[in-house]
């Protein structure tokens, strides 16, 4: 069970009824985000209120009419996700801060400049979205956001989302320690092995994370693999 000091109201009006929750902040961004949670380790009680501040509770047989259920955990999706949720100022800037951290990160990780075939650096994201003066949605899911951003980014800087496919070298010896980092980072697209030992293949995977990919690989083999972005692959 969340703490009281740390928890928000979150209110849903149906049939001139109201049906009120106490329900930790994070939790409701992880249900708008479309994650599963475990309301009842998040409530403060598991209790439906008419008024949570006066500590009313909802009468049983409203909740049944309106909701169909008694379940608090199945009542609490429908106020979360149908309802409005009370904020205090600073719980409010917190989510907002945490929210645009997070699709500033996806947008690097996706994007890259179009003149140069390069990501563009989250600083340089971030501040283009500043002059963009974006409105970040502590609610919205970072996908739902991502379009409008994009768009409110473009007249400021080049920026597209894209892949790449990237040729990889590394010797038979490396090749194990890299598999997974093929996977994590995108997909194999073409393999093959050298008569030399080496593993040769060609991972296509989204246009931000190249330069990481290629710290990671040499980080693995200590200098040891070759990675080249292939032209006309974007």
């Amino acid at each position: 069970m969340v703490d009281l000091d740390e928890a928000i109201v979150a209110r849903f009006e149906s049939h001139g009824e109201s049906f009120e929750i106490l329900i930790d902040p994070a939790v409701v961004q992880k249900m708008k985000d479309g994650k599963e949670v475990d309301l009842i380790d998040h409530m403060v009680i598991d209790t439906i209120f008419k008024n949570a501040k006066k500590g009313t509770r909802a009468p049983e047989e409203k909740i049944k009419q309106v909701f169909g259920t008694e379940d608090p955990t199945e009542v609490a999706k429908v106020i979360i996700l149908k309802g409005e949720v009370q904020l205090t100022t600073e719980q409010r800037k917190i989510m907002q801060e945490n929210k645009r951290k997070r699709i500033v990160e996806y947008i690097a990780r996706n994007a890259m400049n179009p003149q140069t075939g390069a990501p563009h650096p989250p600083a340089r994201i971030e501040t283009a979205m500043e002059e963009a003066r974006c409105h970040i949605d502590p609610f919205k899911s970072v996908e739902a956001q991502v379009p409008a951003i994009m768009d409110a980014l473009r007249p400021l800087i080049p920026i597209r989302f894209d892949k790449v496919r990237i040729a990889v070298r590394v010797s038979g010896e490396n090749y194990g320690r890299c598999y997974e980092d093929f996977k994590h980072f995108g997909k194999v697209v073409k393999e093959e092995w050298q008569k030399d030992g080496s593993w040769i293949g060609v991972v296509e995977m989204p246009a931000g994370l190249q330069n990481e990919f290629a710290e990671r690989l040499n980080n693995r083999t200590h200098g040891g693999a070759e990675t080249k972005v292939l032209k006309g692959a974007q």
